[in-house]
């Protein structure tokens, strides 16, 4: 395909946390890189992922934290990278739920919109939620006070709805160009990484509302077993209390035993061999406050 008719570029997918940025992200790339979880805040470092059509061209998204209001340094650094994102891209995808009521987050996201020049388009997530489908029409009339969007578009991610129309659209707004990546490619992040965040979505799947936020995980070991199709994987859960520690462990190992299967059934999948995977729990009092232990965490910020 000549580079005249073929267009490339980056996209962002910004929103409230828990409106399901993730979950639109790999339905739209056909595969699952970023973790999702009911629980906000999910997200917690930029994920950068790839999804090449032949026909049209080559989308580089990036899924970024939730926009919300930071409580600790570990919430300033997401944000920030949030924020950040917005002018480095061709492109904004700006996830809301269906309401008519505009809350103090989505007002604040409107105005960090309206510093920048890029296109937004708003994505309507969740619809399969509404009793009347009139709802709609009220809920975009509410959004198209607040912000000049390029576009208004009715989704449900998790059951694939409007994707089609989303993808249309996203392509109608990028550049002509080359591709970034070859066609191969459906994420930048290393492996050690996409290992630790899938066990961290299992915990945050197994685990009480009050502790996942206040979990990480860290990668100790990750090596082939030579001459067999497995690879030994060490990792350690980090939590900011002993009591957290328990729950984590659960009575006889229990807790970590489930957050272990779980996980070893997706890294498989991710690796495509068997898995040999081990589990600790370690203390670290406040991590999320300490600049140190949130750069040893992976939680850097972008040089100025």
């Amino acid at each position: 395909m000549s580079e005249k008719n073929f267009k490339s570029g980056f996209v962002t997918i910004i929103g409230r946390p828990n409106v399901g940025k993730s979950t639109l992200m790999n339905y739209l790339i056909g595969q699952k890189i970023a973790i999702t979880s009911n629980k906000p805040q999910t997200t917690r470092n930029r994920i950068q992922t790839v999804y090449t059509d032949s026909k049209r061209g080559q989308v580089i998204f990036l899924d970024t934290p939730g926009i919300h209001k930071a409580k600790n340094k570990l919430g300033e650094y997401m944000v920030s990278v949030a924020e950040n994102t917005l002018s480095e891209v061709d492109l904004i995808l700006w996830l809301v739920e269906p309401s008519n009521y505009i809350g103090a987050g989505e007002q604040h996201i409107a105005e960090v919109l309206k510093k920048v020049k890029t296109p937004v388009i708003l994505i309507i997530n969740k619809i399969d939620t509404l009793e009347k489908k009139e709802q709609l029409l009220e809920y975009i009339d509410t959004y198209r006070k607040i912000y000049d969007f390029a576009e208004i578009i009715p989704a449900c991610a998790i059951r694939g709805q409007g994707m089609d129309d989303v993808r249309d659209s996203i392509f109608k707004y990028l550049p002509y160009g080359p591709m970034f990546y070859d066609e191969d490619t459906i994420t930048d992040q290393p492996e050690r990484q996409l290992v630790a965040e899938m066990i961290r979505e299992k915990a945050l799947h197994a685990l009480n509302d009050e502790i996942p936020h206040g979990i990480a995980v860290t990668i100790e070991r990750m090596k082939d077993r030579p001459g067999q199709n497995l690879v030994d994987i060490d990792a350690t859960i980090i939590c900011e209390r002993d009591s957290h520690k328990g729950i984590i462990i659960g009575k006889g190992g229990s807790m970590l035993k489930k957050i272990g299967s779980n996980a070893r059934f997706e890294i498989e999948r991710l690796l495509d061999c068997k898995v040999n995977l081990k589990l600790w729990v370690k203390v670290k009092k406040d991590w999320r406050d300490s600049d140190i232990l949130l750069k040893n965490f992976g939680f850097k910020q972008d040089a100025d």
